[in-house]
């Protein structure tokens, strides 16, 4: 059951992060999370059975199962911390982590080739952990896991309040808390596998309660926060178009008594080509229109009431404030953001 879960949190964000795919330039958060996704989906009992016997009933499934998740965390971290820190230099090739991701595959695969098993197993560890190989294979994927999660939650943590939206510095404090589990979720792992190696499965077996609770705190504090980005920029985006729908029919009713008959500061002549334009673009030029309208015949303030007045000074104080609403979600240079 709680592989069902893990899965269906990982694929919910996963879901959360498909309708931006066309607009977004960086895709390795959504890269990272469907390999993850891949990964937890392995782990799902019939699944492992029935992808595991296309592989000749070995187990490769598993090992497949934890290359995935690996590789997944690996750019799923970098993805989090280009976006968290607020030097540039973070988003240069990281060689030495590539290296040491590759040496740990490596020693995962030795590792794994050397324990001996008897056909698939859904319990892979609880039946295989006994063997030293099999303790090395899980300690090997947990040991490197921890240190990113580590690396990626400090830093979630350290630089979260140079956020500039609020719902940013929430997002990243999640994914900071779904770090910190996940590295509760290692040492759990670590001691499991130390009591089986030893044979106190009695002991082993009372510690697994509190792994499964941890890797369902550390999923969805994870995931959530890796959500709310794109979830929060949808849904301010609606509220942004419904806005400026509302001005730019106010706007249009000043500009016909204004800029519609004076050639002379049309920016362009074109009416059909203004409609088309970027509704922020469009009441940008409509405004500067009908200023300059103003500035050449003042006599035409005549015709403008209150209302009129009212509705250029939320024009002229909206488009202001999109000058504050750039891309970036913190102050200072570098990528500044992983949704997109």
């Amino acid at each position: 059951m709680i592989q069902i879960v893990a899965a269906a949190l990982i694929w919910l964000l996963v879901v959360c992060l498909l309708p931006g795919i066309r607009v977004r330039r960086d895709h390795s958060v959504l890269t990272a999370a469907i390999t993850i996704s891949v990964a937890m989906t392995l782990n799902i009992d019939q699944v492992y059975v029935g992808i595991d016997s296309l592989l000749g009933s070995r187990n490769f499934a598993d090992l497949l199962a934890n290359v995935c998740m690996v590789v997944g965390i690996y750019f799923l971290s970098r993805a989090i911390i280009r976006a968290a820190t607020p030097d540039g230099t973070v988003g240069k090739r990281d060689r030495a982590g590539l290296i040491l991701l590759a040496v740990m595959i490596v020693g995962l695969t030795a590792s794994f080739n050397a324990i001996v098993t008897q056909g698939s197993s859904t319990r892979f560890m609880v039946d295989y952990g006994d063997q030293w190989p099999a303790a090395l294979y899980s300690s090997v994927q947990f040991v490197y896991i921890g240190y990113v999660v580590t690396v990626t939650g400090v830093t979630c943590f350290r630089f979260r309040g140079g956020m500039l939206r609020p719902y940013f510095r929430t997002a990243f404090t999640c994914i900071g808390v779904g770090c910190s589990f996940a590295v509760v979720i290692v040492l759990l792992v670590l001691v499991m596998d130390i009591l089986h190696l030893q044979g106190n499965l009695d002991a082993m077996r009372s510690v697994s309660p509190t792994y499964d609770a941890a890797v369902v705190a550390a999923m969805t504090f994870l995931c959530v926060g890796l959500a709310i980005p794109p979830t929060a920029r949808r849904v301010l985006r609606r509220r942004e178009s419904v806005t400026e729908e509302e001005l730019i029919s106010g706007l249009t009713k000043i500009w016909e008594k204004t800029a519609k008959k004076r050639q002379d500061v049309r920016l362009v002549r074109d009416t059909v080509v203004i409609s088309q334009q970027d509704r922020a673009q469009r009441l940008h030029r409509m405004l500067v229109e009908v200023q300059d309208a103003l500035l050449v015949e003042p006599g035409l303030g005549g015709s403008l009431d209150i209302h009129d007045l009212n509705v250029l000074n939320a024009v002229e104080i909206y488009l202001a404030g999109a000058f504050v609403r750039q891309p970036s979600v913190r102050r200072g240079k570098g990528s500044g953001r992983y949704d997109g």
